[in-house]
């Protein structure tokens, strides 16, 4: 028996030395351990696939009744992706959660003796957070589309996915998601509190428009296109309802760049400070 002990010490170093598949791994299995997860995940897949479905079905059921500026600024391709506006909340607190939840129970402390450099956790939640919603969403945005066009053909008014921009919106739709549940996560690794990250994912996507709306329009004209919620937005949008924002890739960057602020944020308050 002495003799084969160092032989199996020996052995559990190869097996199990962290890698970050096997980080990867770990956090696909907490993840779905969850039952915020499922919760938010079939909240965020149904609002994106069924709100613009129910919008198209009452607007084309009073269509008759529209007063004609309204035909003109009806716009499929909008009401397909509409679904972001209710998704974003479920995605938002979901990318919260995904790592505030661990600091709540005091687990992230386990994940960080099983991997002491840290920083591969946050990627590994980042990753496998961000290809779920993705999936998903995607999903969910082609449902939304194929059924608002089919509503919407009574009156003439849809649109195929080969139309000029219509297969960005689609798309834009899960990437815009995608990337708020990246800087989400970014946000709870920063916080660490889940009470407090949610405030201030709510605070910058929708309180600081508020604010902007508020100031004199030449101001708000040349500040609101920059703000996270309509820079990220901008790629999911058809046809806007002013002049003042950005094209629609040119949102899409900016509003990676504040993703990429946020995580970066949150990897270095992961290091500096103490589980």
């Amino acid at each position: 028996m002495s003799a084969a002990a160092p032989v199996v010490g020996a052995a559990l170093p190869a097996r199990g030395g962290v890698t970050q598949l096997r980080v990867l791994r770990s956090e696909w299995t907490k993840l779905w351990t969850l039952r915020s997860t499922r919760w938010s995940l079939l909240a965020g897949f149904v609002a994106m696939a069924g709100l613009g479905i129910l919008v198209a079905t009452a607007q084309m059921s009073r269509w008759s009744h529209l007063d004609p500026r309204e035909r003109l600024r009806f716009d499929s391709l909008n009401t397909a992706v509409g679904g972001y506006h209710l998704a974003q909340l479920a995605i938002g607190v979901l990318g919260v959660l995904v790592i505030t939840g661990e600091y709540s129970t005091g687990m992230i402390r386990s994940s960080f003796m099983a991997v002491p450099r840290r920083l591969p956790v946050l990627w590994a939640k980042i990753g496998v957070f961000a290809a779920v919603t993705f999936v998903l969403m995607l999903a969910a945005s082609f449902i939304s589309f194929f059924g608002v066009q089919a509503i919407v053909a009574q009156h003439n008014q849809q649109h195929a996915l080969s139309d000029p921009g219509a297969l960005r919106v689609v798309v834009g739709a899960a990437l815009f998601l995608t990337v708020l549940g990246v800087m989400t996560t970014g946000i709870g690794a920063l916080v660490r509190n889940t009470a407090g990250a949610i405030a201030l994912f709510v605070g910058l996507l929708f309180v600081l428009p508020g604010i902007t709306a508020i100031l004199p329009s030449s101001i708000a004209d040349s500040i609101s296109p920059y703000l996270p919620l309509d820079a990220g937005t901008a790629i999911a949008t058809s046809t806007f309802d002013n002049s003042h924002h950005l094209a629609p890739w040119t949102g899409f960057a900016l509003f990676c760049g504040y993703a990429a602020l946020a995580v970066a944020a949150g990897a270095v308050g992961m290091l500096r400070r103490d589980a």
